[in-house]
């Protein structure tokens, strides 16, 4: 069978993927490659030559990121810790920032007693990534999930679903809203951690088309500050957390200090802003008084 060189069609790629104004050129069309081919990225060079059918679906992979549809879209998924998580459009794509958030968590589940069987809350679990990459990480941790818009609720269980069959503990789905005053009342000062990537994006602010375009705008835009969903979900994270439990919030680069703000003002202290790897404002931690 006649095969074909693979490398200069990622070449060729990346000045196509550049001159569509994409940010990560070289990555996406070598992430793209690795997908056809079905190898991890950094064993591309090991599969220098392909078949012409597999080239000719990575081209029009390519073509279609091109048309800034999102790299998780063409590819189905997205990894959060150690899970993949099935990704499309309906629902939000979570970001490799919030890995840093996900660390956070691990790290005060693993401070408790070692005969503790910790619980977890995730308020805006879009996809579940949060949820149930601590439910793979800690199975023995009782892990709740919420989320409001009902796209992304179906993206949610089916990776519940899959993580279930891969063995790990379920978690518990509710398709509920973060600022009802009732939500989760059985789990008042019961819980650990409460972590939450909600909609922070100011109205209006102006967004790359991979996002804009398909991105759920319920997942994205959270007022005009990009507060109105947080401010709504305090009061409850305060009551869901048991003394001295902590939460860790999410937010937009430019309202990091107004929200370790907000929750310096409820019943919360050692409020601490952590950025991400790039330096910028990323997520605030606060602990239950």
């Amino acid at each position: 069978m006649t095969r074909v060189a693979l490398r200069p069609a990622i070449n060729e790629a990346v000045e196509t993927l550049r001159t569509a104004g994409v940010h990560s050129p070289r990555a996406d069309a070598e992430l793209l490659a690795a997908h056809v081919i079905q190898v991890e990225r950094s064993r591309l060079a090991l599969t220098p030559l392909v078949a012409p059918e597999r080239l000719a679906e990575y081209r029009a992979l390519v073509e279609r990121r091109a048309q800034r549809i999102p790299l998780q879209h063409l590819t189905g998924t997205v990894a959060m810790g150690e899970i993949d998580l099935a990704v499309g459009p309906g629902v939000f794509v979570p970001r490799p920032e919030t890995e840093l958030l996900f660390a956070w968590a691990l790290a005060q589940l693993e401070a408790l007693p070692h005969d503790h069987s910790p619980v977890v809350v995730d308020l805006c679990t879009g996809s579940g990534a949060l949820a149930l990459a601590i439910a793979h990480a800690r199975p023995d941790a009782e892990v709740h999930a919420v989320e409001l818009d009902p796209g992304a609720l179906t993206w949610a269980r089916r990776n519940a679903d899959r993580c279930i069959a891969d063995g790990d503990t379920p978690i518990t789905l509710y398709a509920d809203d973060v600022t009802d005053p009732n939500l989760l009342t059985d789990l008042n000062g019961r819980v650990d951690v409460v972590v939450s990537n909600p909609p922070y994006i100011p109205d209006g602010t102006r967004l790359d088309p991979e996002v804009a375009d398909h991105d759920p705008h319920l997942a994205l835009f959270g007022g005009p500050d990009g507060l109105d969903v947080v401010r709504g979900m305090i009061p409850a994270i305060a009551r869901l957390l048991r003394a001295g439990a902590a939460t860790a919030i999410e937010h937009d680069d430019a309202n990091g200090a107004e929200l370790a703000a907000l929750l310096g003002k409820a019943d919360f202290t050692d409020v601490v802003e952590h950025p991400d790897l790039a330096g910028k404002p990323r997520f605030v931690v606060a602990t239950r008084r």
